[in-house]
């Protein structure tokens, strides 16, 4: 086991390159196990969650290669149909290999999944969107076991929205044998990549807001041309908070504007100057932290992912700020970390209430999941003296070399074995 230490107080200065999405990602790989054929991929991040999907597709019966983050996969031979609980448990995004195996093999078996300490997430949208569109599924000694009960496709509105859900739903339709239309979708970037990815494959599958309808098809084509994946916005707004923290000054290239637009409404409410090309955006700290009140919701709500990452600027704001979580209302794990550099947060329900302070000091802390690992380093890097984070895996799960990229910005950051 690792930990990451970091000797805080430095300003911050240069440029960092955003990778490739890891939400996007994860379902688009998983939607290879949909039909046999051979994949490229480009953009994709070298992070432990896509080499535990590739993991996955192997234990199926698929082939792979992953080289400097371009994935090469052959899924011709997927004949396996359980996702097993050692790769599961480690990762809730496995869960999105459940809706193409169905396509392919008319079965899956899969264990409940797994991932960050962030509240319940649970799959009951999954079942009922699958239930609708002819799949039955009964629990047994953990594992979800799915089979179809008839023709597939159908009609199914989502009670609340389920990025997962959407794309799994999306995943099991493509094939069926009736059209599929899916209402109160989640609306996010990625569900679009994957959508994209899986039209260039001659899917069917039109979006109109929050409804998709899927219209299947028999088989699908061989890719034509190298499919990469979209930038990491969660990545790229976690820059761009850390860029907020007086006196810092980072440009970030490789991402898709288009996507931030209320990540940079945040970051100018605080108070930070924001330059925006197409593909590149500059944030300049403001001289003080301005206080906001701001609430998660889904896209294109503020991202309940990048919440732990604001509140990690907020608490040196001039002022009194809120965080409401309107996502995961149990995801406030990382304050009680952050009160040990001395930040001042207050938890009502689902509300943080945060009362500025003028600095933070340094101490040890520990991750509880892959956002709230992010938030605690951006604390860190702000406070003076040094700072050590335990359980960094989770941090390892959706950030590529992020010690290298804060390096390159001037910060004083190394791991040590615990």
């Amino acid at each position: 086991m690792e930990k990451i230490i970091i000797d805080g107080g430095s300003p911050l200065k240069g440029k960092v390159k955003i990778s490739g999405s890891k939400n996007a990602a994860l379902p688009i790989l998983a939607a290879t196990a949909l039909y046999g054929n051979k994949y490229i991929f480009e953009n994709v991040p070298n992070i432990q969650d896509v080499r535990t999907m590739l993991e996955l597709l192997k234990i199926l019966g698929a082939k792979y290669e992953f080289n400097k983050n371009k994935v090469t996969l052959d899924t011709v031979n997927i004949k396996n149909h359980e996702a097993p609980y050692d790769l599961v448990k480690t990762m809730r995004a496995s869960v999105l290999i459940w809706g193409s195996l169905l396509s392919r093999l008319g079965k899956a078996k899969i264990s409940f999944p797994g991932g960050c300490a962030i509240g319940d997430r649970p799959v009951d949208q999954h079942l009922a969107g699958f239930e609708s569109i002819g799949y039955k599924t009964i629990i047994k000694a953990g594992y979800l076991e799915s089979s179809t009960t008839g023709p597939t496709g159908g009609n199914f509105k989502f009670q609340i929205k389920s990025v997962t859900g959407t794309e799994n739903l999306i995943l099991a339709s493509v094939l069926a044998n009736k059209k599929t239309i899916l209402e109160n979708c989640s609306m996010e970037p990625e569900v679009d990549d994957l959508i994209n990815f899986l039209k260039t494959l001659g899917a069917k599958i039109n979006r109109s807001k929050e409804k998709i309808i899927i219209t299947p098809v028999s088989k699908l084509k061989k890719q034509k041309k190298i499919y990469r994946i979209i930038p990491d916005r969660i990545e790229a707004g976690t820059f761009m908070y850390l860029a907020c923290v007086p006196p810092n000054e980072i440009t970030l290239t490789g991402v898709e504007t288009k996507d931030l637009e209320e990540v940079v409404s945040t970051v100018k409410k605080i108070g930070a100057c924001v330059k925006t090309k197409k593909t590149s955006i500059k944030i300049t700290a403001p001289k003080e932290i301005l206080p906001i009140k701001i609430e998660t919701k889904p896209h294109p709500g503020f991202p309940t992912d990048l919440q732990a990452q604001l509140m990690a600027v907020l608490v040196l704001a001039k002022g009194s700020s809120e965080i409401k979580e309107g996502v995961f209302p149990n995801r406030f794990i990382h304050v009680a970390e952050l009160r040990k550099l001395g930040a001042k947060i207050g938890i009502e329900e689902n509300t943080a209430k945060i009362k500025g302070v003028e600095k933070l000091a340094g101490a040890k802390m520990q991750a509880s999941d892959l956002r709230a690992s992010a938030g605690l380093v951006l604390a860190a890097l702000s406070s003076s003296g040094e700072s050590q984070i335990y359980r960094i895996y989770h941090l390892d799960r959706g950030y590529e070399g992020i010690d290298d990229k804060l390096k390159l910005v001037g910060a004083k950051i190394w791991r040590e074995k615990e």
